[in-house]
């Protein structure tokens, strides 16, 4: 069963900005976001373009569609993606209140 739900996280101007980019009004094109285990905290945030939808999938509807599967987003509620481009590079982050721990890159936690 695939999940439309609201869940309590946000995006900034920012990272809509460059998704929107990156789906290119292609409606068959999603934004995932989820994670994995590894980096120096334990969990790490992944994105990427994805045709798929699952069934353990939470949809989120915006000008474009963001899916999260069900296990990814108990660790993301509350949080808020975020897009930034400096001079050592280019990225999407989580600001993430569950998050006990951040490395200092800000691409993994742990909680």
């Amino acid at each position: 069963m695939i999940n439309q739900l609201k869940p309590k996280l946000k995006f900034t101007t920012l990272a809509k900005n460059k998704i929107k980019i990156l789906i290119n009004n292609n409606l068959n094109l999603k934004f995932r976001i989820y994670i994995i285990g590894g980096g120096c905290n334990g969990f790490q945030y992944k994105f990427k373009v994805d045709n798929n939808i699952y069934t353990n999938d939470i949809i989120i509807k915006k000008q474009f569609t963001i899916v999260i599967d069900a296990i990814s987003l108990q660790y993301l509620h509350g949080g808020i993606i975020d897009y930034q481009e400096n001079l050592s590079g280019s990225k999407f982050t989580v600001s993430n209140p569950n998050a006990k721990t951040t490395c200092s890159c800000g691409a993994s936690f742990s909680i």
